[in-house]
């Protein structure tokens, strides 16, 4: 089959997945040599059936399949299905993670990337010339936290789930907003087109009118422009309140004439 044929196929299924779930965000898995299924800022996981549908897909024209698998330790509902785990993906997917997620070590920049011994040696070669290896003490921690059962990674992915739950009621019906409930993470998208202004634009008034900080979705991307991210990374009152400042500008927006 040609390179074309192959490339139509692959579109097609980005296409379904996209009209049979709008509201998430396929690219948890991301096919190389074709475009990117769409970028992974809502913390959407790609549902088991999808994801045994794009191994087919990888199996049938010889693709490479690219897993970023960061919020795997952070999902609230449903279970989290790694395409390495099935039958003919595990000589041809890079499974990515992290512990930046799981065990909040953001700061701390230490991941992996499992995958063929032949991708791992050319990555590592890569990693060497580029990072220069990871110092002794981060590798130490990562130790400590893959080997250790700590209760803390549950309690964490608790509040985690409460505050997104508490932010997605505060904000589910407010006129001129749409909320994306994540399955797994600490982020959840917000989209605001409605209100007549670009992400940009009201990310800064929320700011500078109300003193909230959001990030704007333009900069990952033209599929995420016209919505905001947010982080979940405060106590449930203060992201409550947030929330309401937040539909208090939605407000005014839609309460203003349109512009001529």
């Amino acid at each position: 089959m040609t390179a074309e044929r192959a490339l139509s196929e692959v579109k097609a299924l980005q296409s379904s997945l996209i009209q049979e779930f709008p509201d998430r965000w396929f690219a948890g898995v991301s096919l190389m040599k074709v475009e990117p299924l769409r970028e992974n800022l809502a913390s959407r996981a790609a549902p088991a059936l999808k994801v045994l549908q794009i191994a087919e897909l990888c199996i049938h024209h010889d693709l490479w399949l690219m897993s970023d698998e960061v919020y795997s330790e952070l999902v609230f509902e449903g279970e989290h299905t790694s395409p390495a785990s099935l039958p003919g993906m595990e000589c041809r997917t890079a499974t990515i993670n992290s512990l930046s997620k799981s065990h909040a070590m953001t700061g701390w920049r230490v991941g992996w990337v499992v995958g063929p011994p032949t991708l791992i040696a050319h990555l590592g070669r890569l990693a060497l010339s580029m990072l220069y290896g990871c110092p002794p003490f981060i590798q130490q921690a990562a130790c400590v936290a893959l080997e250790t059962e700590l209760p803390e990674l549950q309690q964490m992915r608790d509040q985690y789930r409460l505050r997104r739950d508490a932010v997605c009621e505060a904000l589910g019906d407010a006129p001129g907003l749409a909320v994306f409930r994540p399955h797994a993470g600490m982020f959840v998208m917000v989209e605001i087109r409605a209100t007549g202004v670009a992400a940009q634009q009201f990310a800064e008034r929320l700011l500078r009118q109300h003193g909230v900080s959001v990030l704007p979705g333009e900069p990952f991307g033209l599929q995420a422009e016209g919505y905001l991210r947010l982080g979940l990374v405060e106590a449930v009152p203060v992201l409550q309140e947030a929330c309401r400042r937040i539909r208090v500008l939605a407000a005014d927006l839609l309460a203003q004439p349109p512009p001529g």
